[in-house]
């Protein structure tokens, strides 16, 4: 029988596992979405409901270690500005402007999948957070498999404007340093009670935009009665129960319990489901090159949540 340690750790890495098969779901979501809803009419239909969702349960569960909701302390009102400003608010908008920007769909994904090898850096200088060897190589190698997955049989390498290169490091820093608060972030705080309040602050910022470019000139009858309007409906459900809550909440129960470094590590995995899906679902096959960018991601993974030895260091 696994030790309390080993099983809280066995634990997060399933939660990790399963938020990150619900996110590699989001994309394929929010291109169904977008078809018929303008971006910050998506953004504001899925966080509005996701929020008010999350009181609901926090309310309800308000004992509850893990889907509790504490009364928030203004001295930690910094922190979770910070994390409701990087994520969704700031990566969001960073995310829109680096696909924009760059050419090659394939060339924005490869660089927005790149917080594995940030996330060491960040966390060992704003957290003192220890990074093994094993950390590292297990990073590396998993990444060196998203660019293997999403780069072979890619036709299109044209870069286009070069500042949607530093577009794509600024979201994945934002990302990051979202990860870093929900860490520095007090214990007491449950993780419904952090992705609540980091949701409804990025909401706030989300809305005056959603008011100046959009809510004015949309027009919901016409879109209702477009034929893709119940995917989209559909779609929008998706991304605010299981991306915008359930998965948020588990990612943020992990990261807690394993760290920044081990926990971001994961976000390598999404490319590989992604690609799984694709094949079950829409018939889109795979080549031998995408299958060895899949298990050089799943070796990775194994290295990273190795334990380091004492008598190694």
């Amino acid at each position: 029988m696994p030790s309390g340690g080993n099983r809280t750790q066995y634990l997060a890495v399933i939660a990790l596992i399963v938020s990150m098969i619900i996110w590699s779901v989001s994309g394929i979501a929010i291109k169904h979405a977008l078809a018929v809803l303008p971006p910050f009419t998506l953004i504001v239909m899925r966080f509005t409901p996701a929020v008010l969702l999350m009181l609901c349960i926090g309310l309800i569960c308000r004992n509850n270690p893990l889907f509790g909701l504490q009364k928030l302390a203004w001295r930690d009102l910094p922190l979770f500005l910070i994390a409701g400003f990087c994520q969704p608010f700031l990566y969001y908008l960073l995310e829109t402007f680096t696909y924009d920007a760059l050419n090659s769909p394939t060339i924005a994904e490869t660089l927005l999948s790149t917080s594995p090898l940030l996330s060491p850096v960040f966390a060992a200088v704003m957290l003192r957070e220890r990074v093994t060897r094993y950390n590292i190589i297990g990073i590396l190698v998993s990444t060196l498999g998203v660019f293997v997955l999403t780069l072979v049989g890619s036709t299109t390498y044209a870069i286009g404007n070069y500042w949607g290169i530093l577009l794509a490091f600024a979201a994945v820093s934002a990302a990051v340093i979202d990860s870093i608060m929900m860490r520095k972030v007090p214990a007491r705080y449950s993780s419904l009670s952090f992705i609540f309040y980091a949701q409804l602050i990025s909401l706030l910022f989300f809305i005056p935009i959603w008011l100046w470019r959009e809510a004015t000139v949309i027009d919901f009858a016409t879109l209702m009665a477009s034929s893709q309007w119940p995917t989209a409906i559909i779609s929008v459900a998706y991304l605010t129960v299981f991306a915008s809550v359930i998965a948020f909440i588990l990612f943020c129960y992990a990261l807690r319990q394993v760290g920044v470094t081990q926990a971001n590590a994961f976000n390598n995995i999404r490319p590989a489901f992604t690609a799984l899906w694709m094949l079950l679902f829409f018939g889109e096959r795979l080549p031998m090159g995408k299958w060895l960018g899949i298990a050089l991601i799943i070796l990775g993974l194994f290295i990273c949540q190795k334990r380091e030895k004492v008598s190694d260091c």
